[in-house]
């Protein structure tokens, strides 16, 4: 390769270290990448070739006929009865170690590759393919109807059409022969019946977990693993089943991911049994964070109090002071006691008064408001009206020979002024007996009265 002239090249298949070869068609759920797949002579090495079929059954082959096989190829395999149509996943090397991890130990599972897919062998293995759905929907009735208690999740027809694989689930074991008479009378076809778990029914379906990804067992894993609840506990994981468990309703395959490294790191830590010695007092663990090497003690046992946190160094180091009779301040590295948290005093520098004055702010707001033209309502006219209306009672004379005093023609409205009048009135100098008549007859409200018979 010209190294000189990749200044501006985009490096792309075998130049980064990936080769296309290796990947070849990833549509298959249990696809392998062939690490071998550009070293030479690699697919001469040995004529086993890995084919896929349906989701993830897959088997091993022979290439007896010395067909050029790559990844990808539809096939035309041995089967019993009949022919089988797959594609090619792996060849080379690589499927040796396929095999082992399969457990194929007898030769006799390995039969040969007969050919590669013709036109013909494609439209039998559509046609038979287009009847997977119905068939499974009847064969369930069926089962129903017999009363057996147990689910048929999949069926899957060779690719000839001969033969028919149906893939059941039951807690308990079933007698299915009845069931067989009766599918191979309805099909006629060859019956073949598998018993499958949880897991296996789940990577055939497919489906979305709950992390938002594709099912691993759907995707990429090639065989199933027992997961157990100490996988949980390792990693300080809550065991409620509800979280725990996957759409299998089993325990999540992912908690076998991590269990390693959280088991390497444990045992970093001290035992969960060791109390730590202190002046201030003893100190139990509560809280382990085992991947951030952090340990939180209390100093009760049974619940959470003056909790302190330090790593798994000092907790090592106080466990050695412990066991020479030495007794540390505290837990703290530099053995200074932990400042208690005080109570704040939130209400600090507040005044007590604080809400009366701003409801007299209030009131004055609302007095400013109540004074201005807008809400002023001036007191009606009328109510003054009949308040003058309303005839006084002549005062009556403290002397006989006084006349009454006459009502003035000019009445004011306004109470105010009719007080002062009467207020002038009676400080006027009482008037003499030969004035009357000419007073009365000045104002001409009243007749004089006749002062000869008082005389």
């Amino acid at each position: 390769m010209d190294y000189k002239n990749l200044k501006y090249k985009i490096t792309t298949g075998c130049d980064r270290g990936l080769c296309h070869k290796g990947v070849g068609r990833q549509d298959k759920q249990l696809n392998t990448y062939d690490w071998l797949a550009d070293v030479p002579g690699n697919t001469q090495s040995t004529d086993l070739v890995e084919v896929q079929f349906k989701n993830t059954r897959k088997g091993y082959y022979h290439n007896v006929n010395n067909l050029d096989l790559k990844k990808g190829d539809i096939v035309a395999v041995e089967a019993n009865p009949g022919h089988d149509i797959g594609v090619v996943t792996l060849t080379g090397e690589l499927v040796k170690l396929q095999i082992k991890k399969a457990n194929l130990k007898s030769a006799d599972d390995i039969r040969r590759i007969y050919r590669l897919a013709k036109p013909v062998d494609m439209d039998k293995y559509e046609e038979a393919k287009s009847r997977e759905h119905g068939t499974m929907i009847q064969s369930r009735q069926i089962a129903k109807d017999l009363g057996l208690d147990m689910k048929i999740g999949d069926v899957e027809y060779q690719g000839d059409g001969n033969k028919a694989i149906f893939y059941y689930i039951a807690d308990e074991r079933v007698d299915f022969r009845q069931l067989i008479k009766v599918l191979a009378e309805t099909f006629h076809v060859r019956i073949e019946m598998k018993q499958i778990g949880a897991r296996q029914e789940a990577g055939r379906i497919g489906g979305t977990g709950p992390c938002g990804r594709e099912l691993c067992c759907a995707t990429w894993m090639k065989n199933f693993i027992s997961v157990s609840t100490n996988t949980a506990r390792f990693q300080d994981i809550s065991l409620n089943p509800q979280k725990l468990a996957g759409m299998c309703a089993k325990l999540k395959c992912c908690l076998n991911y991590e269990v390693d490294n959280y088991m390497e790191a444990s045992r970093k830590l001290p035992g969960k049994d060791i109390v730590l010695q202190t002046q201030d007092g003893e100190y139990h663990l509560v809280k382990t964070d085992i991947l951030a090497g952090l340990l939180t003690y209390s100093t009760d046992k049974n619940i959470a109090a003056n909790l302190e946190t330090i790593s798994a160094a000092r907790a090592h180091a106080i466990i050695e002071m412990n066991k020479q009779g030495e007794k540390p301040l505290s837990l703290q590295e530099d053995d200074k006691q932990k400042e208690q948290n005080k109570p704040v005093d939130l209400l600090a520098g507040e005044s007590i008064t604080r809400f009366d004055k701003s409801k007299k702010k209030k009131k004055k707001k609302n007095k400013q408001e109540n004074k201005t033209p807008e809400n002023t309502t001036p007191a009606p006219k009328a109510e003054k009206a009949e308040k003058a209306d309303k005839p006084q009672k002549p005062e009556k004379s403290k002397k006989p020979g006084n006349a009454e005093k006459p009502e003035k023609s000019g009445y004011s409205e306004n109470s105010d002024n009719s007080e002062k009048s009467e207020k002038a009135e009676k400080s006027e100098k009482k008037p003499a007996r030969g004035d009357t008549p000419r007073r009365n007859k000045q104002r001409g409200n009243k007749k004089p009265t006749d002062t000869s018979k008082n005389e």
